[in-house]
């Protein structure tokens, strides 16, 4: 079935003259395994971000569900790593020519309804080769999608790489549960806060643990009273960019497939 090509809406932040509040963008990683975390996240109030993992066991129900109830769903892309950890199901590895690549991002890209933008699993050694990168970032150009640069690495070149494709981007601030102790998410939760402050806006990105999301589900609604707001990340994009257009070009829609388990074309 052909689909018209979709031009992006832009997302409104704050009306000219009026300075936001400080903002904060939340992205839940690795969504897809955990139906019971999935859920509780779902059902926040607050219009978090999730990534999923392609072809999981949960990725298409919870995407349709988190859709549904407001949050932004990107594709959480598995990228080869320097501890040469396995990707699973639509991992991008440094041995794959440009076909392969491009071949294996567009099948996750398909599996996941309603995704917006995509940002990195692992990827610590992926991320630190400009070709690679440049290979994903010209594949993305093609949609309206952004890309986060998860930054695992200090070496990372994803962001440069997505600036120079033209592909709207931005990079993560702040881990949530690197550490995964009340303590510990609470003490990253606050520098998050506190690095919006500074500079207005931030990005955290947390997973689906459960000390994560019991945090958040305490924590979440107490931001209001701190002056504290939050958004989408095509949210806090618009937000730096002065409510322009993330996409001024049309671009080709992603044509969602419900194929299962596709494995990395080698």
């Amino acid at each position: 079935m052909c689909i018209a090509p979709v031009l992006a809406t832009p997302i409104q932040a704050a009306p000219r003259g009026e300075q936001p509040p400080p903002t904060i963008a939340i992205i839940i990683d690795d969504m897809g395994h955990d139906k019971v975390q999935g859920e509780r996240l779902i059902q926040l109030s607050q219009p978090i971000t999730l990534a999923f993992l392609p072809f999981r066991p949960y990725t298409t129900s919870l995407a349709r569900d988190a859709h549904a109830n407001g949050k932004e769903i990107m594709l959480h892309a598995p990228m080869a790593n320097t501890h040469h950890i396995g990707l699973g199901a639509g991992g991008l590895d440094a041995s794959m020519d440009e076909r392969a690549t491009t071949t294996s991002l567009r099948h996750s890209l398909q599996s996941i309804p309603y995704v917006q933008g995509v940002n990195n699993h692992m990827g610590s050694l992926l991320t630190q080769n400009r070709q690679h990168m440049d290979w994903v970032m010209k594949e993305l150009f093609h949609y309206p999608l952004y890309f986060v640069d998860s930054r695992t690495i200090a070496g990372t070149v994803a962001a440069q790489s997505a600036s120079d494709h033209d592909v709207p981007n931005m990079s993560r601030d702040v881990f949530l549960d690197n550490e995964q102790t009340e303590e510990a998410v609470d003490r990253q939760f606050k520098l998050l806060v506190e690095t919006a402050k500074r500079n207005g806006t931030a990005i955290g990105i947390g997973h689906p643990h459960k000390v994560t999301v019991d945090y958040l589900v305490k924590h979440l609604p107490e931001l209001d009273a701190q002056g504290i707001a939050v958004a989408t990340v095509s949210g806090l994009w618009a937000m730096r960019h002065n409510n322009a257009p993330m996409f001024v070009d049309v671009k080709q829609p992603v044509r969602t497939s419900l194929a299962k388990g596709k494995a990395a074309v080698k």
